[in-house]
């Protein structure tokens, strides 16, 4: 395992990004959005091929009932976004780790989105699992697909997770040279991957260069959440690049590639609803993240949250979900009790050694 970079102790404030900047409702759910606003631009013969590309991303086993009026526009909801670069995401076998795990709460009143960042070295048990077992949250889709995924950032932070999408960001880039690539300012000046970026300079770049710009992570001096950023930026770019005239040409390559690289529980239908009835929220939105610390666990580098961490997040998800506040009870805040019992400090800079006791019960004993 490859170390964290040192421990950051100071708390995350959310902050509101510029409103003229033209973001999408979400990173994820617009990839699969991308047929949906086509259709509703084109022929008939158009729609047929986006529905048929769409209902190939589908996800039946985690089916969930959608009610009426679910997606009316008024009411609030949440989607929690996974990105792998680990293969096709039609094949057959287990998916590997996700690399970005980005909860999306759409909030309709407030007319903004919110995108809260899971970093994937974060401590969390797997929740589903045949016995109690602790990793790092970015292996629970590997360990029990999307459905473990939701259930363990959903008890984490305690926030209901009904909906996901997740996308294989290799894929993505052959979209990108469908589309005859993007033209993107980088964040921050560095090299990578053979490719070299210049910050606040416009750069073209192909499927390997955007994903070159996407990958990086350790030369970031905002680590994941840095990459995450960078993630966001290529892929708001390239929708609404795919979505451009000049890119129907294309148009059968581009629906292959979201057929075969992204899966959702939220059918055809869903999204055809959060297209046309939550666009006001896309012209607004606040980013933020778990903020952690870094610790050693039986040898391996992870972040664990602070209760006061996890308390904030929980109570920010929950106001934008039109929820009541509610106390985190977990195995997180259980094992944060226990381990500052013996020692553990949440206020020290260095990296410290941080012990799972496999104790817990849902009641939390403690």
């Amino acid at each position: 395992m490859r170390n964290n970079k040192k421990p950051d102790v100071s708390r995350v404030q959310l902050h509101s990004e510029d409103n003229k900047k033209k973001h999408v409702l979400s990173w994820i759910v617009s990839i699969v959005a991308i047929v949906v606003v086509i259709a509703a631009s084109y022929s008939a013969y158009v729609y047929f091929k986006a529905k048929n590309a769409v209902d190939q991303t589908y996800d039946p086993s985690n089916r969930v009932e959608i009610k009426s009026g679910e997606f009316n526009g008024k009411k609030n909801f949440a989607v929690l976004l996974m990105g792998t670069d680990t293969g096709a995401l039609n094949r057959t076998e287990k998916m590997g780790n996700t690399d970005t795990m980005i909860l999306a709460v759409v909030n309709p009143k407030k007319k903004r989105y919110s995108l809260m960042s899971i970093p994937r070295d974060t401590m969390a048990q797997m929740v589903g699992a045949s016995k109690f077992e602790v990793q790092k949250i970015n292996a629970a889709y590997s360990i029990g697909g999307a459905k473990m995924a939701m259930a363990s950032v959903s008890k984490l932070i305690n926030v209901p997770i009904k909906y996901y999408a997740v996308v294989n960001m290799g894929g993505i880039m052959k979209m990108i040279r469908y589309v005859g690539g993007i033209d993107v300012k980088p964040t921050l000046s560095f090299e990578y991957g053979g490719y070299r970026f210049k910050k606040g300079q416009t750069t073209h770049m192909g499927g390997a260069g955007a994903l070159a710009y996407s990958r990086m992570r350790y030369d970031d001096p905002e680590g994941d959440y840095g990459r995450q950023k960078r993630q966001r930026q290529v892929i708001t770019t390239l929708i609404q690049k795919a979505v451009s005239v000049s890119s129907l040409s294309n148009l059968d390559s581009i629906l292959e590639s979201v057929s075969g690289n992204v899966r959702t529980n939220l059918p055809f239908s869903a999204l055809q609803q959060i297209a046309m009835n939550y666009r006001k929220c896309a012209n607004s939105s606040k980013s933020d993240y778990l903020h952690g610390y870094s610790v050693e666990i039986d040898g391996a580098s992870y972040q664990v949250q602070p209760t006061k961490e996890l308390q904030r997040v929980s109570d920010y998800v929950r106001k934008e979900l039109g929820l009541q506040q509610e106390v985190v009870n977990n195995n997180e805040t259980y094992q944060n009790q226990r381990n500052v019992a013996d020692g553990f400090s949440f206020t020290s800079t260095k990296t410290q050694k941080y012990k799972i006791y496999d104790d817990y019960t849902e009641e939390g004993d403690y």
